[in-house]
């Protein structure tokens, strides 16, 4: 970002680097289109329309939501394809999730249980709908998803309901690897191919055709991909990626797109800085200090290793030195990047977005969108 732009900022804000945003995108669909898969990603990144109308005229095939009311967000600003990987429970989430199926060309809705998919079945009957779903199965990320042992079983109950068409099933993963955390990629990723071919296969002999095998987080998307075993994956993080993902084998640093900038507002003494911002807008989603990846910070102090942000409260962030000196003073701006950066956009309600030779800020509009 260009210096002179620094003063313009009203910290503690997100800045958005829009050509590396704009490679990371293109990277993600050509690698994906290699392997002869398609791109579905998820917005729990990015949150906002604008980026994921990038995404489809890059070549996606749809996008990828959690929630209703994300969906939602994004049907308003012109996405049509959509996958609502989250089971929607309650009569409320149900008859909003029929009405948008109304309004777009495709939507996708989850179901991992009966208890979830008989109540979506008889709300669709009664409002004359037939809806396409899709089976989460449980591949060792352990949270929502049938487990692989009954599998066979709900695809067989799924396929008597009369107003849901099962077209698919689909999976998170992520870092696990025979059901326990990995640093490995590679075998995650193979395993996740292979344990989604074999449910898969054992559902088509049960006599159930799936079009669609989904599976692919950003550390283990390509290396899904490559098995040739799925249809399609769904990464989110890979538009901004973030420190994490450094750690993580699945970027480089200077693929990062987002950047904190923050204000000094005291200095108390040499040994510690207050910042601008706190728990209301750096995460604290992860493990300080603890295997395998040991974060230093809640974000870290870019070209200052020396700096460390280890100690917020609501507005107010500690910035300390290891060195026992900050160097700092009131009114130095500080950048920092983002440990996680889907947790740390979620808590802008609008972020700078750099263009190069110009400066604009946009709305998060998918923003806190817990329904």
């Amino acid at each position: 970002m260009k210096t002179e732009w620094m003063e313009q900022l009203e910290t503690p804000c997100i800045v958005i680097d829009m050509e590396k945003a704009k490679e990371n995108i293109v990277q993600m669909q050509q690698e994906t289109e290699r392997w002869g898969c398609r791109l579905r990603p998820h917005i729990k990144t990015h949150k906002m329309p604008m980026f994921a109308r990038m995404q489809i005229a890059a070549g996606a095939s749809g996008i990828t939501c959690a929630k209703i009311s994300e969906a939602e967000v994004m049907a308003e600003g012109g996405l049509d394809d959509i996958f609502l990987a989250y089971p929607q429970v309650g009569e409320v989430k149900i008859k909003r999730a029929l009405a948008l199926a109304r309004k777009v060309k495709r939507l996708i809705l989850a179901v991992d249980s009966m208890e979830c998919a008989l109540p979506l079945n008889e709300a669709a009957k009664a409002a004359g709908l037939c809806v396409e779903v899709r089976m989460e199965v449980d591949t060792g990320a352990k949270r929502t998803g049938v487990i692989r042992e009954k599998a066979v079983w709900l695809a067989k109950e799924l396929a008597k309901l009369s107003n849901l068409n099962l077209t698919g099933i689909y999976t998170f993963k992520s870092l696990v690897y025979k059901d326990e955390p990995t640093q490995d990629k590679v075998i995650a990723g193979k395993e996740e191919g292979e344990l989604m071919e074999q449910v898969a296969g054992d559902i088509r002999a049960a006599g159930i055709e799936l079009r669609d095998i989904s599976a692919g987080s950003t550390p283990t998307g390509i290396e899904v991909a490559k098995t040739g075993k799925v249809t399609e994956i769904r990464p989110g993080t890979y538009i901004f990626k973030d420190y994490m993902l450094c750690k993580e084998g699945a970027a480089v640093f200077d693929e990062i797109a987002v950047r904190y900038y923050a204000t000094v507002v005291s200095v108390p003494c040499k040994e510690y800085a207050v910042i601008d911002g706190g728990t209301k807008t750096f995460p604290m989603d992860i493990l300080l200090d603890t295997e395998p990846y040991h974060y230093p910070g809640y974000a870290l102090v870019e070209g200052n290793e020396d700096l460390q942000l280890r100690r917020m409260n609501e507005e107010h962030g500690i910035l300390t030195s290891k060195k026992g000196d900050t160097g700092l003073k009131v009114g130095d701006k500080v950048v920092l990047v983002p440990i996680h950066v889907c947790t740390a956009i979620n808590m802008q309600n609008t972020v700078y977005v750099d263009y190069g030779d110009y400066l604009e800020k946009e709305t998060v509009k998918a923003r806190g969108m817990l329904v």
